[in-house]
């Protein structure tokens, strides 16, 4: 951070502003460069303040709460959490408060309550930060997550939210061999797990193309195909790429689909990176056409909300309004990605999703849209699966509280669909 930490603290404040009031994503505000004038040090500092206030947003509000007659302006609440943050992580008070002070002072339409934010701020404990509960997670989300799993694995949950998540590769070839280059250990599922990573691009064996960032959860549906050599396969959706990889350094003949330039580009790049080929094309997935594939990945545009733990924003910034959308655009992916099923061909469906209308209601609804489908349940007997994660349709249902002690998982779900030869 600078010298006064400013540049930092306003930028982190204007993204908890636009992700809180206008719905905006923490990746979309970085991908538009609202960081770009700040100086390295100042743009991992915004960007490390904003991800840990969103984790323990509702912490913090419990922590300021005892000293607030009635919420502020939202202008002044984040204000408020960034503060409250940063004291609880050991910043020096002085210094947090008045800067925070500054921040309220210079809105023409909050500069009266600057007296509050330095009384609040002046009565942050931080030793009563660890006494507090796990941030709970906003009710929109957290009721049907508890109706889906129960409290008991939504607290569950809720405690790997607000961990965190560390640091998971995919290697292009020897696990053990990165795993040792870069001081971390291979799961029982293959990947890579790095605890304390620092600068991915930093890391031996990135400039080489050894390996790539995936998470362990999201390594699973390409291993669910088993020996893909030589075999014709479709990746729909495929950015970011990580299934694109691994599909191509299995030896398949891959054929990477997507709607989004900017996205495709960077599969392209981690391509070049790892050395590996693929045909890619950007189109959007509804309307490609093809002759049919021996095998189809289709990893559906979902709500994401498996990825919680690594995109903190995601609860604060929607509302679940548009996920009715999201689920019938997955029935239509589906039924457009059987189409392009060999026959005796697969189809692998997945989503980053906590939500069953994202996963198993859709691989239910699929068998009676197309009866002629069998669900493969061997295909999940590989290593480091749980028999317990295996659901009663034959899929598999990942949850961020298992693998809890080393570190969880990113919420997900996948299941095999084989066309009859």
């Amino acid at each position: 951070m600078t010298q006064t930490g400013m540049p930092a603290r306003r930028a982190a404040h204007q993204m908890l502003q636009q992700i809180t009031t206008e719905g905006r994503l923490l990746s979309e505000l970085l991908g538009s460069g609202v960081l770009d004038q700040l100086a390295p040090e100042d743009r991992a500092t915004a960007q490390r303040l904003v991800t840990e206030t969103l984790r323990g947003l509702d912490r913090a509000d419990r922590l300021l709460k005892p000293f607030l007659q009635k919420n502020p302006p939202i202008f002044v609440r984040n204000a408020l959490r960034l503060g409250a943050i940063e004291l609880v992580g050991g910043g020096a008070a002085h210094g947090v408060v008045n800067a925070y002070v500054e921040i309220v002072g210079r809105n023409k339409r909050t500069q009266s309550l600057k007296g509050l934010v330095n009384a609040v701020l002046r009565k942050v404990d931080p030793a009563a930060w660890e006494q507090l509960p796990v941030p709970v997670t906003p009710p929109w989300l957290r009721q049907p997550l508890v109706a889906a799993w129960g409290r008991k694995a939504m607290n569950g949950i809720e405690k790997a939210h607000f961990a965190g998540a560390p640091l998971d590769l995919t290697a292009k070839a020897d696990a053990k061999a990165v795993a040792a280059a870069v001081d971390g250990e291979v799961l029982p599922t293959g990947s890579v797990r790095v605890a304390d990573a620092g600068q991915v691009s930093k890391l031996p064996g990135f400039v080489e193309g050894n390996w790539w960032v995936q998470d362990a959860a999201a390594a699973l549906p390409v291993k669910l195909l088993g020996d893909v050599q030589g075999q014709r396969v479709l990746d729909l959706c495929a950015a970011p790429g990580g299934k694109t990889l691994q599909l191509a350094a299995a030896g398949a003949a891959i054929t990477a689909v997507d709607l989004s330039p900017t996205r495709m580009a960077r599969v392209e790049e981690n391509l070049k990176r790892t050395g590996l080929k693929a045909e890619t094309i950007v189109c959007d997935a509804r309307a490609f056409k093809a002759d049919p594939y021996d095998a189809v990945l289709l990893d559906a545009p979902c709500s994401a909300t498996g990825t919680i733990r690594r995109h903190p924003d995601l609860p604060h910034a929607k509302d679940g309004a548009e996920f009715g959308a999201l689920i019938a655009q997955q029935a239509i992916l589906i039924d457009h990605a059987v189409t392009l099923v060999k026959p005796g061909g697969r189809l692998v469906f997945c989503t980053c999703s906590l939500l069953p209308d994202e996963g198993e209601v859709q691989v239910e609804e699929a068998l009676e849209r197309h009866p002629e489908l069998t669900v493969d349940r061997a295909a999940l007997a590989r290593p480091g699966i749980d028999p317990d994660w295996i659901t009663e349709e034959g899929g598999l249902r990942l949850r961020p509280d298992y693998w809890a002690e080393a570190g969880g998982m990113d919420g997900f779900y996948m299941a095999v669909l084989s066309k009859p030869a």
